[in-house]
């Protein structure tokens, strides 16, 4: 890919939005000037999904066209957390939960990026250096009224619910990361443009410099909605490639073309002859098993795509049991439902207790190929090992033991 195309793909693939201008960004990366660029994450989960590969990708090109990228970790911020996507008040986050959270991070975004050449800072850094006087410095280029008329929060207000203050200098909080790292432009989520924007208002103020915003689309999950591990349906960068391959493999139809974009490094040019095949096909099963494959081969290596399609094929379309499966030993002659759920979580077959009782609850989840009912208390053991499918892919054993 030559410069002029890599540029093509910063500013319009998978962007809902650049500030101020497409033009104005075309124009400076052209300059051959070296920029600041950087992404910030606040590890507030343990995983990286597919979704958040978007302006990762956009990093790593940053990153070959020979600019400053930055990887900021929000270890800082993240204690008081971000609310622009939230309904309510996300929970404060001690340094422990911080640091178990971002123990995975970077090996997971190793999948993406090349850490050789992308830095990777902490914003407590500079943001615990600050006195209480650069703070209400900093607060005197803002209003209350820029924080409480976006759209979530308003919600919350009106309805009577809890904004605590803290809240209320996040925004600030990341517009001084902006500001402190000299940057020329900011990677992040369209839901992150307000506090973006505070990076351009404290770049223009303090810093005299004009700086710009890409914010990209998101990734729908695999049932349509936004990726979430509340709802199950996220494509995690950790997960096993043959999991990666089935979860690909049961997106709708008609994510097949945005999964191609947004999940993927496959050239624009490419995906639009997929589009058109798309159209023509009655029946897009084979174009899905590229794209299964393709993201398989990105995140895994190639080899790993043939291995992963023979998964599926055996495991889902002929339903037949993988081989090596999980054993978990159960020593008594009974036991719940609870307790199976349990062993699933702590497995790994499912992301949540709620992710479980959802599946049993649509009849996906069979203990010896019986359904498990919900409201079912008790399942009874037999004498035997016996085989546990959560989803279409999912098994493991339970082996009673006396």
């Amino acid at each position: 890919m030559n410069d002029k195309n890599i540029i093509n793909d910063l500013i319009k693939r998978c962007v809902e939005n650049v500030i101020p201008s497409n033009e104005k960004l075309e124009k400076l990366l052209l300059s051959g000037k070296k920029l600041n660029i950087y992404l910030g994450i606040d590890p507030t989960s343990t995983k990286i999904h597919l979704g958040h590969a978007v302006p990762l990708r956009k990093m790593q090109l940053l990153s070959d066209l020979g600019h400053k990228v930055t990887f900021l970790i929000g270890d800082f911020t993240a204690m008081v957390g971000d609310t622009s996507d939230k309904e309510s008040e996300r929970p404060i986050l001690t340094r422990e939960d911080i640091e178990r959270n971002f123990a995975t991070y970077k090996k997971q975004a190793e999948k993406v990026l090349d850490f050789t050449k992308i830095e990777v800072r902490f914003n407590s850094e500079w943001l615990s250096k600050l006195t209480f006087g650069d703070v209400l410095f900093l607060a005197g280029h803002f209003s209350v009224n820029d924080f409480t008329s976006r759209e979530l929060v308003r919600k919350r207000l009106d309805e009577g619910k809890r904004v605590s203050l803290p809240e209320t200098l996040y925004p600030l909080m990341q517009g001084y990361d902006s500001y402190h790292l000299d940057t020329d432009i900011q990677l992040g989520g369209t839901d992150q443009t307000f506090n973006m924007q505070a990076g351009r208002k404290l770049n223009k103020v303090l810093g005299k410099k004009e700086s710009f915003i890409i914010a990209n689309g998101f990734l729908p999950g695999t049932d349509g909605r936004k990726m979430s591990k509340t709802w199950g349906n996220a494509v995690w960068l950790d997960d096993a490639p043959e999991e990666i391959y089935g979860k690909v493999m049961s997106i709708k139809d008609e994510l097949i073309a945005e999964y191609f974009e947004f999940g993927t490094n496959m050239p624009l040019d490419q995906i639009n002859k997929v589009k058109k095949e798309l159209k023509k096909s009655d029946n897009p099963m084979e174009i899905k098993k590229q794209l299964a494959a393709r993201i398989v081969g990105e995140l895994y290596g190639e080899e790993q795509a043939s291995p992963s399609a023979e998964y599926f094929e055996k495991t889902v379309v002929n339903k037949e049991a993988p081989k090596n499966v999980a054993i978990v030993e159960i020593k008594k002659d009974s036991f719940s439902v609870n307790d199976l759920m349990k062993i699933v979580v702590d497995n790994g077959l499912v992301e949540s207790k709620s992710q479980f009782r959802r599946l049993v609850s649509q009849g996906a989840c069979s203990v010896d190929d019986k359904r498990l009912v919900a409201g079912t208390n008790e399942i009874k053991l037999s004498d035997k090992s016996m085989m546990v499918r959560v989803g279409k892919r999912r098994y493991l054993k339970l082996s009673p033991t006396k």
